[in-house]
């Protein structure tokens, strides 16, 4: 187990049916560092994500060999609590999704689920979740109007808010920018650099520009398997695989 790390991933395989997504994946990350895993489509990246929580366990017919440990606790353990694990482990996928209803009740209704109905409480959750996320400036005098009104980078910052108000420890972000304009993705990026203050940040990136500017660690996935990781000026500049470099340097992918 390394030492000190949040999340070990330790051999791990992962298969739909007959056909492998992981191959042997071994991959500590640390605590309050933006982790960007990279790499072209079908390399495995979308899979990781969905197994670190354990949305994998949704699809029928799959399976999988190896750990996953967060905190030094194995979270395919049969004792783990499912529903505790996913509120630790959050995700926000590439496509942003407000429920149609008002801004607060967004970010309220996680809590709200988990009986916290006080209503001072949801003001303060709802608040601090939409601070984290850099939108309560932006909506705070709005906050009783449909979500389904903001705009796409500001959809995208909810959804986040909408983890956060449930009180991760860990975000998991797949392509949280693919759909949206330069201005709204800078807003993001600023966002996590915060974030990353109080989360473990596992991040897909749309790119690998963006997974060069947000990163601290990268780790670079190529048909499943991890190639390597590292430093992110190290993978950049200095990768140590030629598969690495020639991705990076925009020879395929």
């Amino acid at each position: 187990m390394s030492q000190g790390s949040k999340i070990v991933i330790k051999d791990f395989n992962f298969y739909y049916g007959a056909v492998q997504a992981l191959r042997n994946i071994n991959l500590p990350i640390q605590p309050n560092q933006i982790f960007t895993i990279f790499g072209p489509a079908r390399s495995g990246k979308t899979t990781l994500l969905k197994s670190l929580n354990r949305l994998t366990d949704l699809i029928f017919g799959t399976n999988h060999t190896g750990s996953i440990f967060l905190d030094g606790t194995d979270i395919y353990d049969s004792k783990v609590d499912l529903t505790h694990l996913r509120r630790r482990i959050g995700i926000v996928f590439d496509l942003p999704t407000p429920l149609p209803m008002s801004i607060f009740d967004n970010i309220a209704y996680g809590p709200k689920l988990s009986r916290t109905n006080r209503r001072n409480r949801l003001n303060e959750i709802v608040e601090k979740a939409l601070r984290s996320a850099a939108l309560w400036e932006e909506v705070k005098d709005r906050l009783h109007g449909s979500a389904l009104r903001l705009s796409g980078g500001q959809q995208q910052r909810l959804c986040i808010a909408r983890i956060l108000a449930l009180e991760p420890e860990v975000l998991l972000l797949d392509e949280p920018c693919s759909g949206l304009d330069p201005i709204s993705t800078t807003s993001i990026e600023e966002t996590l650099f915060q974030l990353k203050k109080d989360y473990t940040i596992i991040l897909a990136p749309h790119n690998i520009q963006q997974a060069s500017r947000v990163a601290d660690r990268a780790g670079f996935f190529l048909n499943g398997e991890l190639v390597e990781e590292g430093p992110v000026y190290q993978i950049f500049t200095k990768p140590r695989d030629k598969r690495t470099e020639d991705y990076v340097t925009g020879k395929f992918g």
